[in-house]
């Protein structure tokens, strides 16, 4: 477990900096000669990837449409088969009311 600690902020770093270098490199590849705009430095890409981050992507973390993306872990698939229907029913309302936005 501390070995993960360490190691997702590196890889998440790495890869911020591999995103960053692939939208300078396809910026200057193809915005100057199409829409006849200048060329951006590093800096600017990873600039710009947060700040598209913030506008389109929001700061809130978690999961978008409500579901893990490689489905619900094993203890929450339990509680959810040993639900009876109106135990379901009445998560569901509760998660709608939570994540309505």
């Amino acid at each position: 477990m501390r070995k993960r600690i360490f190691v997702f902020p590196v890889i998440a770093a790495a890869a911020v900096f591999l995103f960053g270098l692939v939208v300078m490199l396809l910026w200057n590849a193809i915005l100057p000669a199409v829409l006849e705009v200048g060329t951006i430095t590093y800096w600017q890409a990873v600039g710009l990837l947060v700040l598209c981050r913030i506008l389109f992507g929001g700061l809130r973390g978690g999961f978008r449409g409500g579901r893990p993306p490689f489905g619900w872990p094993p203890f929450l698939k339990g509680r959810w088969m040993n639900m009876s229907e109106e135990e379901r029913a009445k998560f569901k309302e509760e998660w709608e009311r939570r994540h309505k936005q």
